[in-house]
């Protein structure tokens, strides 16, 4: 636990060396304030684990201290963990831009979680505390209302940017790129930047280059029936879409709750108009094709999301005719090209068009900074420190060296890890001692952290499957009553492998047997032997390490209370 002494600490809990899963404090004192709250989602090893959250034990271990949350966006890698957060500890405020605000109600309402101190902020608030005084300035990413967020402090002035990118032509409000610069003139001793896209050269694509494209395809289609899959969380990409077929006379159909949600909080809120281009799967499927676009989740291939469903054949709303048009307006997630290719490879043989950046590069563009962005923020700002942030190893260290290219010194930036802290002294620097910010598990949406014995057992179960010894015995006379009954689940197939089962079984009636004629045995003591016996003599026979669960049963013990 840090000490307290009367510097400022930055201290990382996530988004470090990954993508999401972003959170990081400021305290001074007796003072602390959350910025971001985000979750990352498993990878293939994970198995039965549905978020990762950021660990909150350092908050837990000076709830006293914390003051408020401040959230720069709406995007589940940055408000994903608030439900969590607010079940583990005492959160006396969360500030947060209005689309925010609305998605982190819904997500509280979903769970049936009540908070009453849930607050909006726009560019123009200024919010007062002892210790600290916060600004914030408009950005431009993917989402309406990202802001980036100015901490003054006692030592010095702090900077994070959230996500952000620099679009002259945007579909939404520009970033106040003057507000950047005033707080630049004012003095910026650390930057904390968006890295994700810091290995991308020159500067990423307007939006308006991507809604030309889409309204290229719209008139290259006008009598066919057009199926776009796209981020639910992309709002500026769903407004384009949604005014794209306004204005070709089309109606659209939204498939995906995430999707719906998204865009009723949207039009709820100013950002999307023409609700009455919306309609049901039943008005969509008497409409001619030329008439209808299926706006849905699925871009990335996941297994049940609407699009993967519709290529399957399995949607029982939609059905995909040989004319259909689809679009990928996205681009892969690392990691999920496979599942992308399965995807549209179902697509093809269904004999359907299919868009992807692959064939047609402008109907996608990111929300984040490509190098020469991050370079222009870095010179609005003009930090006398650089902290990457947002991405893997590789994207921060890069970010680091175009800071370094800008003029910052190779000493004054810091490419750190999950629980780094750093020391604001009176506008110098140092690295402080580091705290615990493991990952936290989270299976089936309850707040508890899954162990690694368990996704240890889960790993195996997958790989060598799992065999179950049954045993009925009677407990005291000490006998076994019948020969022990192997089953097994992905190990090997029981009827494919008879002789290799009943080796399994007579060793088990063996270890069983022997057992029982020593003085004082429990069931435990018989299920532990079964195992650490079992165990090795499997190994010898097939190669593999099935996980291994004995059943004790004292059948007349139980009949006797009949």
């Amino acid at each position: 636990m840090i000490k307290k002494t009367n510097d400022t600490k930055i201290i990382i809990l996530g988004g470090l060396g990954e993508v999401g899963k972003n959170m990081y404090c400021v305290m001074h004192d007796d003072e602390i304030l959350i910025i971001d709250a985000g979750i990352s989602f498993p990878d293939g090893g994970l198995l039965g684990i549905d978020y990762v959250l950021p660990d909150f034990t350092f908050l837990k271990q000076n709830q006293e201290k914390i003051k408020a949350l401040l959230i720069t966006h709406g995007h589940e890698d940055h408000i994903g963990a608030i439900p969590f957060l607010v079940q583990s500890l005492e959160l006396p405020a969360i500030y947060a831009p209005n689309q925010a605000k609305e998605l982190i109600s819904l997500k509280l309402q979903d769970k049936n979680i009540r908070y009453d101190n849930l607050f909006a902020y726009d560019d123009k608030t200024v919010l007062e505390f002892k210790h600290f005084q916060v600004e914030f300035f408009r950005t431009t990413h993917s989402i309406p209302d990202s802001h980036g967020i100015l901490v003054k402090t006692p030592d010095g002035n702090i900077v994070t940017t959230g996500d952000f990118k620099f679009d002259f032509t945007p579909i939404g409000p520009i970033a106040d790129l003057h507000k950047m610069a005033r707080i630049g003139e004012e003095g910026v001793d650390v930057l904390i930047s968006d890295s994700t896209n810091a290995l991308n050269e020159g500067i990423s694509l307007s939006e308006a280059r991507v809604d030309n494209a889409l309204n290229d395809i719209f008139n290259k289609h006008t009598t066919q029936r057009m199926i776009i899959a796209t981020f639910a969380s992309n709002i500026y990409r769903l407004k384009h879409i949604i005014e794209s077929c306004y204005n070709h006379g089309r109606k659209v159909c939204v498939f995906g709750r995430s999707m719906e949600n998204n865009i009723k909080i949207s039009i709820e809120g100013g950002y999307i108009d023409h609700p009455d281009v919306l309609i049901t799967p039943e008005e969509a499927n008497n409409l001619k094709p030329g008439e209808v676009t299926i706006l849905c989740t699925g871009s990335q291939g996941e297994p049940l999301a609407a699009l993967s469903r519709i290529a399957n054949g399995t949607h029982k709303q939609i059905k995909l005719r040989p004319d259909d048009v689809v679009v990928f307006s996205s681009s892969p997630i690392p990691g999920n090209a496979m599942y992308i290719g399965h995807t549209i490879n179902k697509l093809y043989l269904q004999g359907v068009k299919v868009y992807t950046t692959q064939s047609l590069s402008d109907i996608h563009t990111s929300g984040h900074a490509n190098m020469e962005e991050l370079k222009l923020m870095i010179r609005l700002i003009k930090p006398k420190y650089l902290m990457p942030f947002h991405g893997d190893y590789r994207m921060l260290k890069n970010h680091a060296n175009l800071g370094i290219e800008c003029g910052i010194p190779k000493e004054n930036t810091f490419v750190l890890q999950n629980g780094d802290v750093l020391s604001l002294d009176n506008h110098i620097i140092t690295k402080d001692t580091p705290v615990i910010a493991s990952d936290v598990f989270i299976d089936s949406n309850r707040l508890e952290e899954i162990n690694s014995a368990v996704l240890h057992d889960r790993k195996i179960m997958a790989s060598d499957g799992i065999l179950v010894v049954i045993a009925n015995i009677d407990m005291k006379n000490k006998e076994l009553l019948i020969h022990p009954n192997i089953t097994t689940r992905g190990f090997v197939l029981i009827n494919e492998n008879e002789a290799l089962i009943k080796k399994i079984e007579s060793t088990a009636e063996s270890i069983i047997v022997n057992k029982l004629k020593e003085k004082n045995v429990t069931f435990n003591d018989i299920k532990s032997q079964i195992t650490q016996d079992l165990f090795p003599y499997i190994y010898e026979l097939t190669g593999r390490k099935p996980i291994i669960l004995p059943v004790i049963l004292d059948i007349k013990k139980w009949l006797n209370k009949f």
